[in-house]
């Protein structure tokens, strides 16, 4: 028996697919899930999705309708080898990963294109997942997918990365044993979109169907692609193939990459992603009408296999009411990290942690390099982005000890924006720093305002200041403008409007930052009292 889900009753007020007459509208989720994989487990989904180097990885999220979706944990804890990821590896760990649900347990398997092909499993999705199995170890294999077969044996698919193999464009097939932990036979190519319109296929998705094996696999490249469906009798083919899903006319480009799920009241859906820039790769959801034994994704077309994204759509039957988002403001007030936030590189416990004061404290990084960058500082906790447009307010104290401590809110990405407060001598300057150039050299500071401190100690062996403030960004459109208050009620725009960009195969991120320069000094820290997302 399945575990019981508690749907935390967290309420978006940015973005909530769910109508409230009975439809959706796309995306779903409408942050950086990117490479969705999606399975139906009785009445209730789960999905998971592309994490890369940030910790914890492999998100978990539930749903019972798959339109309103709440996360309830993650499958990862930490990234090894450590040595290589408990600094920022930006785009490195985990690509694509399935989910799977096979005799009791949960499984998801993933590629690391670095280091191999990787597996976790538990039997409660929103509990303790056990340590991560290399099942294949080597260089190049990525998008992931296993296949339990009828008869008890297992069938793994992988794509491959080009940049570590130096081929791809290749899909393959081969046999694990029976407990899916290691490779049993050496891999098929059992499809070659090399020269063909189907360049860039990956993505791989496994499943069985009526005697038919089928692979669904996204092709034509990220931005601009589309979905292949293909089917063969053998797991090791030949495969016959259709494009069931591009973008036709709608303005949803590349929609493609996710899981196909049948439900418990007979449907077939299909979630993927769509790549919109700085805010990453989002999650839609078409429904599935089947054609000459095709899977026709989207708005069906008069004549042939390939559908349309559709925008507004009844939602999938089900027995559930209950509208939900994954959550996205925090008040601290739990003395466990919200599941939303993530650290840059693995946990270290002198990056910060949760107070029992209603806070949450992040220490000041040394920052090790002359340039000051801050694409290697691991401490800063983020979250996706939630909305095409909203606004994130926080309320901070900072603690400096000595010199040049800094934190404030941040916009993350390749180019990054923050809004922060330095100490400078015993006073603070407020400070919007940005790094849109060259990233080996120093980002540019702009003074906003010189601040006088909120307190200062009088008994200390080394002695702090300190500044509280609340700092605020506002979003719309791939724009960027920051705001502080000194009071929390009147707010005073700050420095220059700021162009969001993406990161390494992820959208850009919002959250907090601490940092110093390096040296043999006390640590600094702020204390953030909350973080809200509203409109």
């Amino acid at each position: 028996m399945l575990p019981m889900m508690a749907l935390a009753q967290y309420r978006s007020e940015v973005w909530s697919p769910d109508n409230g007459d009975g439809t959706y509208t796309n995306p779903v989720i409408n942050a950086d899930y990117s490479d969705p994989d999606v399975i139906c487990v009785g009445d209730d989904y789960y999905l998971t999705a592309s994490s890369f180097q940030c910790i914890p990885g492999l998100p978990v999220l539930h749903s019972k309708d798959l339109v309103n979706w709440e996360i309830i944990g993650h499958a990862l804890k930490e990234l090894k080898p450590r040595e290589v990821f408990d600094k920022p590896q930006h785009g490195k760990g985990v690509w694509a990963p399935s989910i799977r649900y096979h005799n009791g347990e949960f499984y998801i398997y993933w590629g690391d294109p670095d280091y191999g092909v990787f597996m976790v499993k538990t039997k409660d999705p929103a509990g303790e997942w056990e340590e991560p199995v290399c099942v294949i170890p080597g260089t190049g294999m990525i998008d992931t997918t296993p296949l339990w077969d009828d008869d008890g044996r297992c069938y793994l698919v992988n794509a491959w990365a080009n940049s570590r193999s130096r081929f791809a464009s290749v899909l393959t097939v081969r046999e694990l044993n029976a407990e899916g932990t290691k490779a049993v036979s050496d891999p098929v190519i059992v499809f070659d979109g090399n020269g063909t319109e189907n360049r860039t296929c990956e993505g791989t998705k496994f499943y069985k169907r009526d005697g038919w094996y089928w692979i669904m696999c996204p092709a034509g490249g990220v931005p601009t692609g589309f979905q292949l469906a293909m089917r063969s009798k053998s797991p090791y083919g030949p495969y016959e193939y259709k494009k069931v899903l591009a973008q036709g006319t709608t303005n949803v480009n590349g929609p493609h990459q996710g899981g196909w799920v049948h439900t418990a009241q007979g449907e077939d859906w299909f979630m993927h992603f769509q790549d919109k820039e700085a805010y990453g790769r989002v999650v839609h959801l078409q429904p599935v009408t089947w054609k000459d034994n095709w899977p026709v994704m989207g708005k069906v077309p008069a004549k042939g296999y390939c559908g349309e994204p559709v925008t507004t759509y009844r939602k999938p039957k089900s027995n559930s009411t209950t509208i939900v988002n994954p959550v996205e403001s925090d008040e601290f007030n739990s003395p466990v990290l919200g599941k939303q936030w993530q650290w840059q590189a693995n946990y270290d416990q002198k990056y910060g942690m949760p107070t029992a004061f209603g806070t949450m404290r992040i220490y000041t990084y040394k920052l090790d390099d002359a340039s000051f960058s801050f694409l290697n500082v691991p401490n800063m906790l983020l979250q996706k982005t939630p909305a095409d447009s909203f606004t994130a307010t926080t309320k901070i104290r900072m603690t400096a000890k000595d010199q040049n401590q800094l934190g404030g809110l941040i916009m993350m990405g390749l180019d990054y924006s923050a809004l922060v407060v330095k100490r400078v001598g015993d006073e603070f300057h407020l400070l919007q720093i940005t790094n849109t150039t060259d990233k080996r050299k120093a980002h540019g500071e702009e003074l906003i305002a010189t601040l006088k401190p909120t307190e200062s100690d009088k008994i200390d062996y080394q002695p702090a200041i300190h500044e509280t403030i609340y700092l605020q960004m506002v979003i719309d459109n791939g724009k960027c403008r920051f705001f502080y208050s000194l009071n929390g009620k009147t707010y005073k725009e700050a420095g220059t409007e700021f162009q969001m960009k993406e990161g390494k195969w992820i959208g850009a991120k919002i959250g907090l930052i601490a940092v110093e320069p390096a040296g043999n000094t006390n640590r600094g820290w702020i204390d953030a009292d909350w973080f809200r997302v509203t409109k």
